[in-house]
């Protein structure tokens, strides 16, 4: 039978001692970790990230804690707003322990204790707010939450950093109603638009037929502006060409021989009328006095003699 050494077998009791301490009094802490340390029973230290030893049988870690931010899920809980709407809101808290021995010693579970005055403060805000606006006022929701947290875990260790509300869900009843008004409004909003589609249109279309009138009573005005000049023009030539030929006849008239050629004219003139009114019906027209010829002939000779005796007297 194998029979062990003594001083062998206290040699190993005296190994597994040591490493017994060892693990058990020698700690080496992560980074953004704290322990907190007791000696008899009574705070001691606060160990920080690196290596540590511990005096065996008197000192013992009797908290770990993250000094990393900290996201705690808050269960959904039901709301009643200011109009008496039952809501089911829940949320997300942020948080960061800051004191690792008020975390410790100032409350029992500080992430129970947080999200038990997250709810209640919900519940408190969401009462003064009603339905409609528990969907816009998200940011004073927040912010009221993340004040109450603060101040009642101020005394734990705890640095609220933000909450944020994620879901807000109203009745199955309300959600109905709401999306037939959002429908509703969508529907007049799409009318309205239409509408005044409509009524642009129709001030296009007048406008149009304004400015087409306006365009043809321009241009009538012009043809008959320029049907004016036209004919002023017309005029003023026969005038111009009537002047010159007067003027032209008055000059021949001065000549040797005008005169006689002024009577000829004149007789024939005469004649070419009575010609004309005998052809008007069957009866031959005959003048009563065949010496009339003669006396228009005279008459206009009078005439330009007393057209010629200013001339002379100049």
């Amino acid at each position: 039978m194998f029979k062990l050494d003594p001083s062998l077998l206290i040699l190993i009791i005296g190994a597994v001692f040591l490493i017994f301490l060892f693990v058990k009094y020698v700690r080496i802490v992560p980074q953004n970790e704290a322990f907190v340390v007791e000696r008899l029973g009574k705070y001691h230290a606060t160990l920080v990230s690196g290596f540590h030893l511990l005096l065996p049988f008197l000192d013992r870690v009797a908290y770990k804690h993250t000094l990393k931010e900290q996201v705690i899920d808050v269960p959904s809980q039901i709301c009643i707003t200011r109009d008496n709407i039952s809501v089911e809101v829940d949320g997300v808290l942020y948080m960061t322990v800051m004191d690792p021995k008020k975390a410790s010693y100032g409350v029992d579970n500080y992430h129970f204790a947080a999200i038990q005055i997250s709810q209640t403060t919900m519940r408190s805000v969401i009462g003064k707010l009603e339905l409609d606006r528990t969907f816009e006022e998200r940011e004073t929701i927040n912010a009221d939450i993340i004040d109450a947290v603060d101040k009642a875990s101020e005394p734990w260790g705890i640095k609220v950093n933000r909450y944020e509300v994620r879901n807000i869900t109203p009745p199955q009843s309300i959600k109905d109603a709401m999306e037939q008004y959002m429908r509703a409004e969508r529907e007049k909003r799409a009318e309205i638009a239409r509408s005044e589609g409509e009524r642009q249109a129709e001030i296009n279309r007048a406008d149009g037929e304004k400015q087409a009138k306006i365009n043809i009573s321009e241009g009538e005005k012009q043809k008959l502006i320029n049907e004016a000049e036209g004919e002023a023009a017309q005029i003023r030539l026969v005038a111009e060409a009537t002047a010159t030929g007067l003027k032209m006849v008055a000059e021949a008239i001065g000549t040797p021989g005008g005169e006689d050629a002024v009577s000829l004219r004149i007789a024939e003139a005469y004649l070419g009328e009575f010609g004309k009114l005998a052809k008007t019906n069957n009866t031959m027209i005959i003048p009563t006095n065949v010496a009339d010829i003669a006396s228009i002939v005279a008459v206009g000779k009078q005439v330009l003699e007393n057209n010629k005796k200013p001339e002379g007297k100049k």
